[in-house]
């Protein structure tokens, strides 16, 4: 499987700093000889990297994650996830009120707030015992929101499926997420080291959470690339539209 199939939906995207090279290169090379599948036009350097992605995963990221897992604790690595996505809820309230969710806007903020402070720094997760929603937006979604269409179908190195305007979301989220500002709060010649440190983390934790779910993945899938791409599709699409999306009108190849 790609490294982390679900990055850019579960995770922190503060590692999106390699978005505008990926989109770059892939955007100018995108002419590949065979019947282009209009859902995919990008399909054979999509590939490519794909398999680049699974080969880095098996080989180095996967068995990290699953040392981690082997000798963290449960409540540990939950506190850890905790935190992180403590990290994201300023972010997700700026694109809650970006899409006109002024109530969820407001209780992600209370959110960490609550977390920051009663929570130990986000280690643990007391709003949800509060009834204080976890949402999940980002800058892709706000987009789509406001009528940006997803575009092509990308897959990036070392962060997985995406689109154009998701990529291109990933840069400002990048510069939103509270993992990027928090180093800052560091002394300058210990920023760079605190960054590395806690993106390492934050993406071993992630891998680790869908440990027990690639299963799953490895064995409903014919073709793992089809079948990892039209399952984030229909995801964002479901995420821009809350559920309720209109019915997609076909694409002309």
């Amino acid at each position: 499987m790609s490294i982390l199939p679900t990055f850019s939906m579960l995770s922190g995207r503060g590692k999106a700093a390699l978005a505008p090279v990926v989109l770059a290169a892939l955007l100018g090379g995108c002419a590949t000889g065979g019947p282009v599948n209009p859902r995919d036009p990008l399909e054979a350097p999509n590939r490519a990297v794909f398999e680049f992605n699974d080969g880095v995963d098996r080989v180095l990221i996967k068995p990290v994650a699953q040392a981690y897992r082997a000798v963290l604790p449960q409540p540990v690595r939950s506190g850890v996830r905790n935190f992180f996505g403590n990290l994201q809820d300023p972010w997700i309230g700026v694109n809650n009120l970006l899409q006109g969710k002024v109530e969820a806007g407001l209780t992600d903020w209370f959110r960490f707030a609550t977390n920051s402070t009663i929570g130990l720094g986000g280690v643990i997760d007391v709003a949800s015992g509060m009834r204080m929603t976890k949402h999940n937006e980002d800058f892709g979604q706000t987009l789509g929101v406001w009528g940006f269409p997803s575009g092509d179908y990308l897959v990036l190195p070392l962060l997985g499926p995406s689109t154009v305007r998701d990529g291109l979301g990933l840069i400002v989220d990048a510069y939103g997420y509270g993992g990027f500002w928090l180093p800052r709060l560091v002394d300058p010649p210990h920023r760079v080291a605190w960054r590395n440190s806690l993106s390492a983390l934050d993406i071993v934790n992630l891998r680790a959470t869908l440990l027990d779910t690639e299963g799953i993945f490895e064995a409903a899938a014919l073709d793992r690339y089809s079948f990892l791409r039209d399952a984030y599709l229909q995801r964002r699409r479901n995420l821009v539209y809350d559920g309720n999306p209109p019915r997609e009108a076909p694409r002309e190849p």
